[in-house]
C-alpha cells in the first residue's frame, strides 16, 4: 500500500513540475484519469483480467515518463532509490509485450463477437 501512496506522490510531483511543457502534463493527467475512472474495458469485478486493462494503462504512463520526460526532472521527484529507478524504467518497457498480447487479446474477442 505504501508503495502506490509513494507512486501517487511521484506522479503528482512530477505533474506540478514546472520543468515539464503543458502537453506532456496533459497527456500525462489523462492517462492518470483512465486509471481512476471507474469506466475500464474491462470490469474489474472480473478476476485477474479486470485489473489488467489498469496494469497496461499504468505501465503506459511509466513508458511514457522515462522514454519522453527528462531523468533529471523525474530523479529529483523520485521517491525511491536509484536501483528501483532503473528496475522500475526497465519494467516499464518490457511492458509492450504485455500490452501487445492485450491488444491481440481484444481483437480475438471482437472478431468473434462479430
Amino acid at each position: 500500500m505504501k508503495f502506490f501512496k509513494d507512486l501517487k506522490k511521484f506522479l503528482l510531483d512530477v505533474g506540478n513540475d514546472q520543468r515539464i511543457p503543458a502537453r506532456d502534463k496533459k497527456i500525462v493527467l489523462a492517462l492518470i484519469a483512465l486509471v481512476i475512472s471507474p469506466i475500464d474495458l474491462i470490469p474489474d469485478w472480473i478476476p485477474v483480467i479486470g485489473l489488467l486493462d489498469d496494469v497496461i494503462i499504468l505501465s503506459i504512463i511509466l513508458d511514457y515518463f522515462f522514454r519522453v520526460l527528462d531523468n533529471n526532472v523525474l530523479l529529483s521527484h523520485y521517491p525511491w532509490g536509484m536501483k528501483s529507478f532503473v528496475r522500475l524504467k526497465s519494467m516499464a518497457r518490457g511492458m509492450d509485450s504485455l500490452r501487445s498480447a492485450f491488444g491481440s487479446m481484444l481483437a480475438s474477442l471482437t472478431s468473434l463477437c462479430i
